[in-house]
């Protein structure tokens, strides 16, 4: 595989793993709708800070984590499963209805978003699995260190701007106050899906 053909390769690897739905919108999705654009803009920032987690240890302990994978990532998942599900009930018992008020302060602070972001990311297996695979099934063992540094990047990179464009939109001052007039209901949409996704991935078979 030449050099653009493998940059091509992971490219569109990436950009198909990161516009799927999944834990990472769902995040988003509620923080930026109950909380605002910013908010939803800092939690984009911990998912792209997650990501470089994954590429860490791909990049420097891959042989180690594919010869214990399954102890490593049955942990993960089991924590990831944890968190979104309890994320998930915090949504199903919110009862506190939020103001589209702009100047208002949000109810979580700003590291608090990116923490959340951070987590939702770090902690989920199926992130874990699309990078090992990507570096070490696509990236060639030949490929300078720069460009795999460079790979890991970009994958970090292309998290941040699709799901800052996410929460640009979810928001947005009139998306936000078409959708907390149904705040009840969204809070049940988005608890919901969170503790599915949690359910869904602590029952999941990762191979």
């Amino acid at each position: 595989m030449t050099p653009l053909t493998e940059l091509a390769a992971v490219a569109t690897i990436t950009v198909l793993a990161v516009i799927s739905p999944g834990p990472d919108f769902a995040m988003v999705t509620r923080n930026s709708y109950l909380f605002g654009r910013r908010t939803g803009l800092l939690c984009a920032l911990g998912i792209a800070l997650g990501v470089q987690v994954h590429v860490a240890y791909t990049m420097f302990g891959v042989s180690l984590l594919i010869a214990h994978a399954h102890g490593v990532l049955s942990v993960i998942k089991l924590l990831g499963a944890g968190y979104l599900v309890w994320i998930g009930l915090q949504t199903l018992r919110n009862r506190t209805a939020v103001s589209v008020d702009t100047t208002a302060a949000p109810a979580i602070s700003g590291a608090a978003a990116c923490r959340m972001g951070f987590l939702t990311n770090a902690l989920n297996p199926k992130t874990t699995l699309f990078v090992v695979s990507t570096y070490t099934q696509v990236v060639s063992p030949h490929t300078p260190l720069a460009a795999q540094f460079g790979y890991g990047l970009f994958m970090s990179l292309v998290h941040l701007v699709w799901f800052g464009i996410v929460a640009w939109c979810f928001g947005s001052p009139t998306l936000r106050a078409a959708l907390l007039r149904r705040q009840r209901l969204l809070d049940r949409v988005i608890g919901t899906t969170l503790c599915g996704l949690g359910v869904a991935l602590g029952v999941s078979n990762l191979g």
